[in-house]
């Protein structure tokens, strides 16, 4: 092989402060990552997925559902992580886009929170010492899901 790129990475292990759940939508790359340093999440294992929580709410197959939790384990093994973000986006094409709900964003919302709450519950019933927070992100901004049991 042949060497075509340097750079410096560091070598200890490290402790993830969360495994963040999104979608690999590129338009939410940018306030994704904005949104997490905010919160204080410095250090994230991301899973990126078509649809990000859907895969826990709603999943095309069972298969899908069973990787992406195991990803999430592996991350609380290997990097000592207590804290999953869930996140589902506006426009979402794994969910049809806003073109599902007829172009109705408040239906949307509506529909896109339970999800997230069906994908907390999921997890919390397969790893119930885990902690979950869930979020709706918009063009416009990032809305929490509260209270969730």
């Amino acid at each position: 092989m042949k060497k075509v790129f340097h750079f410096d990475s560091p070598t200890e292990k490290y402790h993830a402060d969360a495994c963040v759940v999104s979608c690999f939508d590129a338009r939410f790359e940018l306030a994704t990552r904005k949104f997490m340093k905010k919160r204080g999440v410095l250090m994230a294992d991301p899973l990126r997925l078509a649809g990000g929580a859907k895969v826990f709410a709603s999943p095309a197959d069972e298969s899908a559902r069973e990787f992406a939790l195991n990803q999430v384990q592996t991350s609380m093994r290997l990097h000592g992580t207590n804290l999953v973000i869930l996140m589902v986006h506006s426009d979402c094409s794994a969910y049809g886009g806003l073109a599902t709900f007829d172009r109705d964003q408040e239906r949307e919302a509506i529909h896109h929170e339970s999800e997230l709450r069906r994908a907390g519950d999921y997890l919390t019933e397969k790893i119930p010492s885990i902690e979950i927070n869930c979020y709706f992100l918009r063009f416009t901004g990032v809305w929490a899901v509260d209270d969730l049991e």
